[in-house]
């Protein structure tokens, strides 16, 4: 099988800056593209994730990082960025085989998901480790710390398994943690090549650690009394399970979870404009995408119109293999997850939904798990096509009487990951995206920027990502009360 990302371990595990063979089974990657296996790697077992998160653990008791000053972190993530920028064509050929990422995208998710670390270590030479504070106590003064919350797990899907994992071992690195990385057993080898560059870079043995595993054992992990912190990006229903099982013995969590987002058109919009940008949108990535806006609230006399302005795009979507520049969807990621977007697609038409264009495999594609964009009209909110997430290019457009129905609509569901609003006028993405339950609002699209925090409301997720705010779920902060017989009350 072909290893055209210079992933020189596969059958090991990386714990204490040492390539271990594992003992649990081995997973067969396969190219959703062509249905082909490509490379097979590990399958930690319990005895695995025992020895990597030892390593941790005693990277962070007994090892320097967690005493190295910030300068130090911050030099040793700027290394590990380079490292990885070395590797970018490798990267992006993991997401083109793993994912059936385009390969006209893949250069843009992996320099932006290495930037992420670069960008973390300037985060870590400037960020407020240590302040002094005003205290009430007479003769006393105060100083407020913020330590590293001790072994992260990080727990990353499969769908933008590099951007996503960056985002998480980032921030724990810059604030003095050591990680566990926990990828999705069908996406790997991003995770071995950040661990193999991080052993150039000189990381210390037991920061960084790799567990490719399976359910079992990422359950295991969960559960691992010598996990501080799980930061985990997936279901909201996988979100749930992880939540109740850290609260058991009062684990941190941070939760990106999954999302029903909303998009508003208001009516100083053309229907040309919002139809070509719902229509793309909603194949971006193949619709795999937490922050997909896959529900269309449009006014009931528009409705029609735009319904076939959608059908007009979404037909003229070149879906195709990933490899070709000029493709501008791929494959689903796996099999599972076709079966998945299909049966969703006969519930819609069982509940009444119009399907109006998609919902089937491109003629003209006969291997692969692709499926063509696929529009409902006439959608009722309360439908399951409009409640639950699907995770592929499905959009839903439901009508709405006016701006306060519209609202009510978007809101009208447990998630609140995304949203949009369509208007030309910003004052009024601010009024509408103020009474959004969403943690991310944008005009005119499908947009989220990284350097600044994100993450969601209610069922979609626990805890911010990104910017500096994406350091705070990794600190523990410690207040020093010192006596000072020189001080007076208030004074800092």
């Amino acid at each position: 099988m072909s290893n055209v990302f210079d992933v020189k371990h596969p059958e090991c595990i990386y714990a204490g800056g040492e390539w271990v063979a594992a003992t649990g089974g081995q997973f067969e990657l396969v190219n959703p593209a062509t249905e082909t296996p490509f490379l097979t790697v590990a399958d930690a077992s319990t005895s695995d994730v025992d020895r990597a998160v030892a390593a941790g653990r005693a990277a962070f008791d007994h090892g320097d990082w967690p005493r190295y000053s910030p300068a130090q972190r911050a030099a040793c993530l700027r290394r590990l960025a380079e490292e990885l920028a070395k590797r970018q064509t490798h990267l992006e050929q993991a997401f083109i085989q793993q994912v059936g990422g385009l390969c006209s995208f893949a250069p843009i998710a992996v320099s932006g998901a290495t930037a992420t670390i670069a960008r973390y270590a300037d985060i870590a030479e400037h960020y407020a480790w240590e302040e002094e504070q005003a205290c009430s106590l007479p003769q006393h003064k105060a100083l407020l710390l913020r330590d590293p919350v001790g072994v992260v797990a990080a727990i990353c899907p499969w769908n933008m398994p590099y951007s996503i994992m960056a985002q998480k071992i980032a921030p724990a690195l810059a604030a003095g943690c050591t990680v566990v990385m926990k990828p999705a057993p069908e996406t790997p080898l991003e995770a071995f090549i950040i661990a193999q560059a991080a052993e150039a870079a000189g990381f210390p043995p037991g920061v960084i650690n790799l567990l490719p595993a399976n359910r079992d054992s990422a359950d295991y992990l969960v559960r691992h009394p010598g996990i501080d912190k799980i930061s985990f990006t997936g279901s909201t229903m996988a979100g749930k399970r992880i939540g109740s099982v850290a609260a058991e013995r009062v684990a941190r969590v941070t939760l990106e979870l999954g999302g029903k987002s909303p998009a508003i058109v208001l009516d100083d919009i053309s229907d040309e404009q919002a139809a070509a940008t719902l229509a793309f949108s909603a194949t971006i990535l193949s619709g795999q995408v937490c922050a997909l806006l896959s529900r269309a609230i449009v006014p009931a006399d528009r409705h029609e119109r735009i319904a076939e302005l959608i059908v007009e795009h979404m037909r003229a979507i070149k879906v195709g293999m990933p490899t070709d520049p000029t493709t501008q969807m791929g494959p689903i990621a796996m099999r599972r997850q076709l079966e998945r977007v299909q049966s969703y697609i006969e519930i819609g038409v069982k509940e009444g939904a119009q399907l109006m264009c998609g919902g089937k495999r491109p003629p003209d594609l006969e291997n692969g798990y692709f499926i063509e964009p696929t529009l409902f009209a006439h959608v009722d909110n309360s439908m399951r096509i409009a409640q639950e997430e699907i995770f592929g290019p499905v959009l839903c457009l439901i009508p709405a009487n006016d701006e306060e129905h519209a609202i009510e609509i978007a809101n009208d569901t447990s998630y609140g990951l995304n949203s949009a609003v369509f208007t030309s006028s910003p004052e009024r993405v601010r009024e509408v995206g103020r009474r959004l339950r969403a943690g991310n609002v944008a005009q005119n699209g499908m947009k989220a920027d990284f350097c600044l925090p994100f993450g969601g409301f209610k069922q979609s997720g626990v805890g911010r990502e990104g910017g500096v705010e994406g350091i705070m779920p990794y600190v523990e902060t410690k207040t020093i009360l010192m006596e000072c017989p020189d001080a007076h009350a208030g004074d800092a």
